[in-house]
């Protein structure tokens, strides 16, 4: 069985997991740790019995490369070494196979093992933050290097975007990491620069959602709803803060920082970015809490609720609201906002409450006067028509009755009188009062 006249190839490098290539792969790329690969192989002990076969089975294994949990040391090693179509021996000394315990019955105690393995492909890594799959990571060139890119940091990249295997987009560009937006950085692409190291370089597939988008990019010629591929090399990466080694002051000061980068690109009407920045201004100051701090963040807060208000983000928004109201129960320009946001998601019994409130504290504030106005006319129309339907509902009622009585039955009804469109009315608002606990005046 074996192939003395192949070359073995030390995994390990102490002798303990061996490869000798039967057929050589296609490319250079190989499966990296998070994948999913999937792959045939022949488990035999050295004088050639065969204890496993996903062959003999016919169903290709699966399993997460660099888990652990789901395979011997040696599979994780060896596996992560192979190219697409590869075929190997990989030879796998007891302390990285089944040890001294092995396997009973098939495996006996401090065993080799020789596996033929086939690798028949692999998924990329799920680095999405909703781990959804929208994000696939694939390492082309591993580094030695342990830098990462930090929020904040500059970081150098050479990327390559392709669409259906045309190359749309190819350069070299420095940006602030965390802020590759500006700099026309999508967004997977800069989460997938989270995930490296220096020196690296990876290949990443990104679905609509961390790309284009459902409008596409008409400029590289990309449908809506396109599914495109990155090569990314991460050239440079500066050493970002450590942010558990700075003082209360240092955090202050950058948090104003990230304040000042907010309000640039609010003003540049970049408002996901905006939102972005503020809330790392705010995340420097979770454990500061002198006067100054607080101002600061009721300051970082309250222009990301301007910021969800622009982007049409009211349920965000009224959150951001409460946030700062902890801090400042009577902030006057909070409850008008949160107003705001309540009306826009039809609180309106809410928006109300908030705007009389802001009256309370201010009784010369025309702007929630004109609000308030506003708020009792939608609850108006809201009333009105849930006794339009209360009045339906009676009407439909009505009808189904006079309909099943029977054409023989004396009519009870000629000695107390009909039941008139008014009674029906009469009676829609009495069942309309009853059940939202008011007085009809």
């Amino acid at each position: 069985m074996t192939a003395t006249e192949l070359q073995k190839i030390d995994i390990s490098g102490d002798g303990g997991v061996q490869k000798e290539i039967l057929k050589e792969g296609n490319g250079d790329e190989t499966a990296c740790i998070g994948c999913t690969v999937s792959l045939h192989y022949t488990g035999r002990l050295t004088d050639g019995t065969v204890f496993d076969s996903s062959v003999d089975r016919g169903e290709p294994f699966e399993f997460e490369l660099g888990k652990g949990s789901s395979v011997i040391k040696a599979f994780d090693l060896g596996v992560a070494t192979m190219k697409l179509g590869e075929k190997c021996y990989l030879t796998c000394a007891p302390n990285y196979a089944y040890g001294a315990a092995g396997s009973p019955p098939s495996i006996p105690p401090d065993s080799t093992l020789i596996f033929e393995l086939e690798m028949l492909g692999w998924k990329g890594k799920d680095i999405s933050p909703e781990q959804d799959k929208s994000i696939e990571y694939y390492v082309l060139e591993k580094s030695d290097k342990r830098r990462s890119p930090k929020d904040g940091s500059s970081v150098k990249v050479h990327i390559t975007g392709k669409y259906d295997g045309n190359v749309f987009e190819e350069r070299e560009v420095q940006f602030a990491f965390g802020e590759g937006s500006d700099a026309g950085i999508l967004d997977g692409v800069e989460v997938a620069i989270g995930k490296m190291v220096l020196g690296e370089t990876a290949r990443i597939k990104i679905k609509p959602t961390y790309a284009f988008g459902v409008k596409g990019c008409p400029e590289h010629n990309i449908p809506p709803n396109a599914t495109v591929e990155y090569t990314i090399k991460l050239i440079d990466c500066e050493k970002g803060l450590e942010d558990w080694k700075l003082s209360d002051n240092e955090r202050l000061e950058q948090a104003k920082i990230y304040k000042e980068k907010g309000t640039t690109y609010f003003k540049k009407q970049d408002y996901p970015l905006a939102i972005k920045m503020y809330k790392k201004c705010v995340s420097f100051l979770e454990n500061n809490s002198d006067n100054e701090s607080n101002k600061v963040k009721v300051a970082a807060i309250s222009n990301q609720v301007l910021c969800y208000q622009k982007t049409n983000q009211e349920h965000a928004g009224k959150q951001a609201c409460n946030e700062v109201l902890e801090l400042e129960p009577r902030n006057i320009k909070i409850l008008y906002r949160r107003g705001q946001c309540n009306l826009a998601i039809n609180e309106c019994e809410e928006a109300l409450s908030d705007f009389q409130y802001v009256m309370q504290l201010d009784p010369s504030n025309k702007a929630a006067q004109n609000q308030i106005l506003l708020c009792k006319r939608k609850i108006k129309e809201a009333n009105d028509k849930e006794k339009k339907i209360y009045a339906n509902m009676f009407s439909k009622l009505a009808a189904n009755d006079k309909q099943q009585e029977p054409e023989d039955e004396p009519d009870i009804l000629a000695k107390c009188g009909e039941w008139t469109d008014e009674d029906t009315k009469r009676e829609v608002d009495r069942a309309f009062e009853r059940d939202n606990n008011i007085v009809m005046i």
